[in-house]
């Protein structure tokens, strides 16, 4: 594991790289609004994917880095993306770029422009909890590229029956919250749930060819 400071227009970045041995790809995903890279599931796919010959990149977004606790405007999330994105295709490998929630739309906002691989939008927020109509669909049916939504079956920003037909796959993590987290009266264990993740974003990407 390696860790680099990145400038961008909106400040400085983090990334903090976990290395495949013989890597084929590179996965870069960003952290949400209201948290860091140490989500459960940031941090799975970080565990496991290198294995699978993928370089994971976990970017902590400017304002992070700076120690603000507010997530700023979209353009400035989008133009730190930006300003990273040159040092995660450094390696010349293909680039699936992702994220959480809040990452997971500048993902798929900007993936066609910097040439994206793939597109992965971990717990997609498709709109504000209890309001529908401010949908943010356009952006992920926008992404332009291969895109894999994983999503969790209880999640307020958008449950999965919520979403509109489109050219994405969607996975959908029972029970599961925003953040992924599963209540102990489940039928299937934190561990179990944090499993389907990493699988579906293995199998899927072994699909990218």
């Amino acid at each position: 594991m390696t860790t680099e400071i990145i400038g961008t227009d909106a400040g400085d970045a983090r990334i903090t790289w976990h290395p495949a041995q013989q890597p084929r790809l590179v996965l870069a995903v960003s952290h949400g609004a209201g948290g860091g890279i140490e989500a459960r599931d940031l941090q799975a796919l970080a565990a496991v994917l290198p294995a699978h010959g993928v370089s994971v990149a976990l970017v902590e977004q400017p304002w992070r880095v700076a120690g603000k606790k507010l997530a700023p405007a979209p353009k400035t999330l989008d133009a730190g993306w930006r300003g990273i994105w040159p040092a995660l295709a450094g390696p010349g490998l293909p680039v699936i770029s992702g994220g959480r929630s809040a990452g997971a739309r500048v993902a798929c906002r900007t993936a066609t422009e910097l040439g994206a691989h793939a597109v992965l939008a971990l717990s997609f927020p498709l709109h504000p909890p209890g309001r529908p109509e401010k949908s943010r669909a356009e952006e992920l049916l926008g992404s332009g590229v291969p895109t894999l939504v994983v999503q969790g079956g209880h999640d307020p920003f958008g449950r999965p029956e919520e979403f509109p037909d489109g050219s994405y796959e969607l996975v959908e993590v029972a029970h599961g919250d925003h953040g992924f987290a599963v209540p102990k009266r489940a039928d299937i264990a934190q561990e179990e749930a944090v499993a389907i993740i990493t699988g579906a974003v293995v199998e899927w990407i072994e699909s990218l060819g």
